[in-house]
């Protein structure tokens, strides 16, 4: 959950004393500056809004391109992930419809089969996790600037407080009236700002490229 800090500033006096005395040539030095004094915090009236802010950063127009460029990036990947897999499915169903093999026969199939299963599993767990390292990169990036945004938008509208509903199920908001979402808002807003245009609708069959399919977003630590 994220919120916003207000930062209030504290105007500090410094005073100085000086002594003077008829039997001295020159001033005494001054005394120490008066530490600075803590302002009592301060009751205001609030105004909260929520934004579903991962959901918001990759729903931007520089957050889809994002996406598909990295999708581009691993569809030669995926694909041939999906050809071994493909492969491995083959071997099995062959297999299965051979009931008449010699238990030598069946042995050397049943153990190609394991050894190409293993390095299927291999390349899928090594490209979702490079995957996902160059998505949660991207992520960071843009979030960055999509924080900036929020913020702005946020001391511009007067809301004192704002919650990250991200992840529904660690979210301690139980109801909140629809009109204090101002995820729409920033989306727009950050678009307009980085003059990003709307990138065309991805390629069917770009999807990450892993059996396991990966999260679509990752869990991040929004900036502050």
């Amino acid at each position: 959950m994220t919120f916003l800090r207000t930062v209030s500033t504290l105007a500090v006096a410094a005073t100085s004393l000086a002594v003077s005395s008829a039997t001295y040539a020159q001033a005494a030095p001054a005394a120490p500056a008066a530490a600075p004094t803590t302002a009592a915090p301060e009751a205001i009236p609030a105004k909260i809004a929520l934004i579903s802010f991962e959901q918001a950063v990759f729903a931007t127009n520089e957050g889809q391109k994002a996406i598909q460029d990295l999708q581009a990036k691993y569809l030669p990947k995926k694909n041939q992930i999906d050809a071994a897999g493909k492969e491995v499915d083959s071997l099995k169903q062959q297999l299965q419809s051979s009931p008449n093999l010699s238990d030598t026969e069946k042995a050397n199939r049943v153990r190609t089969i394991d050894t190409k299963e293993k390095q299927l599993q291999r390349d899928g767990e090594d490209a979702s996790a490079a995957y996902q390292a160059d998505l949660q990169e991207a992520y960071g990036k843009i979030a960055q600037k999509v924080n900036g945004t929020m913020q702005s938008y946020s001391g511009q509208k007067g809301f004192t407080l704002v919650l990250d509903v991200s992840n529904q199920q660690q979210s301690n908001v139980m109801y909140a009236d629809t009109k204090t979402d101002i995820t729409r808002a920033v989306i727009d807003a950050y678009n307009t700002s980085s003059g990003v245009p709307a990138p065309p609708p991805a390629a069917p069959g770009s999807a990450a490229p892993t059996r396991t399919a990966p999260r679509a977003t990752p869990r991040a630590t929004t900036p502050r």
